[in-house]
């Protein structure tokens, strides 16, 4: 059952994701130009309602995996032809990822495509979820599932960033450090992005 609190947060940061203008904000931000090079993909970026303040919910992902071992991310992955959309695609992704029934997930809206390093165009889809959560994440692809507070992740000050050269080419990426977990890259970025839009009007 959704209380009244978990209801009015959830149209609020809806709101705000659906004004959300991302345009000029960060110019640094390591976000490639879209175009039709790119390959779609979705994410799922998921709150979590607590009565003692909302989280964000974060996976490991595996050692042995080819792509990012190892690395935190927001469980998501390629749009397949089968998928009606990207918002389908970050659902179907989450479940096969962490075993979250898709119907428990309360959509609140998109942030900007973000256009990766790596030749993605990603779609991050906000979600809100209500606790307890029934997750069976898969063992070959998923280390861990964790929670992060989320008025941590809203602190924009508390993202790092760092120069780096890829294939000769010089950027920056952003990190978030909370306890033995490195949040970084295009996970940090969308996190910071999350971040912009609930800023707008002086937070949550």
């Amino acid at each position: 059952m959704w209380s009244m609190e978990a209801n009015a947060a959830a149209a609020l940061i809806a709101r705000r994701l659906e004004r959300y203008d991302f345009t000029g904000k960060v110019a640094d931000l390591p976000r490639r130009q879209a175009g039709p090079d790119l390959r779609p993909a979705a994410v799922l970026l998921p709150l979590v309602w607590h009565d003692d303040g909302a989280t964000v919910l974060f996976t490991r992902r595996t050692e042995h995996l080819s792509s990012h071992p190892g690395q935190i991310s927001f469980p998501g992955g390629k749009v397949e032809s089968s998928d009606a959309s990207a918002l389908a695609a970050a659902l179907r992704e989450a479940q096969e990822e962490t075993g979250l029934d898709a119907g428990s997930v309360r959509v609140l809206g998109c942030l900007p495509d973000y256009a990766t390093v790596t030749g993605y165009v990603v779609t991050p889809v906000v979600g809100l979820l209500m606790p307890p959560l029934a997750l069976s994440p898969a063992p070959d692809e998923v280390a861990e599932v964790f929670e992060v507070p989320l008025r941590l992740l809203l602190d924009r000050a508390a993202y790092s960033g760092h120069d780096y050269v890829r294939d000769g080419v010089a950027g920056r990426y952003l990190s978030f450090e909370w306890r033995r977990y490195t949040i970084w890259g295009a996970t940090a970025a969308m996190m910071w992005m999350l971040a912009d839009a609930l800023a707008e009007e002086g937070g949550t």
